[in-house]
């Protein structure tokens, strides 16, 4: 932690296609102390740095790097620095509703402190990942497939049927549907409303046949028909918007990601 410095930002992400809004929060405070108050929605958070003690249903918890902390919508609670160079965390307010699309019964939690290294690096990362670029179709699915995770292996409720009947066809449509709209993709939750599946029902049918989430899919789709465009001349940050992706760092975002080099970099070689 660097002592001194105090950090509070707020970005939003919509999940899907004119879906519900989600809300983004980097905090880091040497000093500041919240006063009691309860959020409408859960709060999920992640430490990235320091210590910070929450109180909460009348105990008081500690947290530390890597640790994850689950905190349900009208319950009061307060917290501040632990140490004399205070914390930094990540903190995503999911509705309720969303924690429970991949389980039977609603979710509790009973212990609101979770250590589970994995899914703390993965919600970083996507935390990190939306709030830079808040792609719709990224954020619906990264945020319900780990927030299923965490229902799941954390809270009370029980997973809702892995096997979905008929998964191929169901992950083609989708994908068809993807490739077609490529500039405009379709929500998660209109794609599953059209098979008469969940979004989740949906998520695991698409990762069991294609080996990658939607977006991912959707993305090298992007990245592949980029290329072609690179290698008539045309310049990345044209580009970008001719295959949907948000700006010209989505694209090389992806295209790095896929390919291993910058759509410059493809574009010189290419040309050369």
């Amino acid at each position: 932690m660097r002592a001194g410095r105090e950090e509070t930002r707020w970005t939003r992400a919509t999940l899907g296609r004119d879906g519900h809004p989600l809300d983004l929060l980097t905090a880091r405070f040497e000093n500041h102390r919240y006063a009691p108050h309860a959020h409408e929605e859960y709060t999920v958070g992640v430490c990235v740095g320091g210590a910070e003690f929450i109180d909460y249903r009348g105990t008081r918890i500690h947290t530390g790097p890597g640790s994850i902390v689950v905190l349900a919508p009208g319950e009061a609670h307060t917290g501040g620095p632990a140490v004399p160079d205070g914390y930094a965390y990540r903190a995503l307010y999911p509705q309720s509703a969303l924690l429970a699309e991949g389980t039977r019964t609603a979710p509790h939690f009973r212990d609101p402190l979770i250590d589970d290294p994995e899914l703390a690096t993965a919600l970083r990362a996507a935390h990190t990942d939306l709030s830079a670029c808040p792609d719709p179709l990224e954020a619906e699915s990264r945020v319900l497939w780990l927030l299923t995770a965490l229902a799941c292996r954390h809270s009370t409720a029980r997973p809702a049927r892995d096997t979905i009947p008929g998964a191929g066809t169901v992950a083609r449509t989708v994908r068809d549907r993807l490739a077609d709209e490529l500039l405009a993709p379709p929500s998660l939750a209109d794609l599953a409303a059209d098979l008469g599946l969940s979004r989740y029902q949906l998520l695991r049918a698409f990762r069991t046949t294609m080996g990658m989430p939607p977006y991912a899919w959707l993305a090298q789709h992007r990245v592949n028909r980029a290329r072609g465009l690179l290698e008539r001349g045309l310049r990345p940050a044209e580009v970008a918007s001719l295959v949907g992706f948000a700006d010209q760092a989505h694209l090389t975002r992806w295209f790095r990601r896929v390919l291993g080099v910058t759509p410059a970099a493809y574009r010189a070689s290419v040309s050369s």
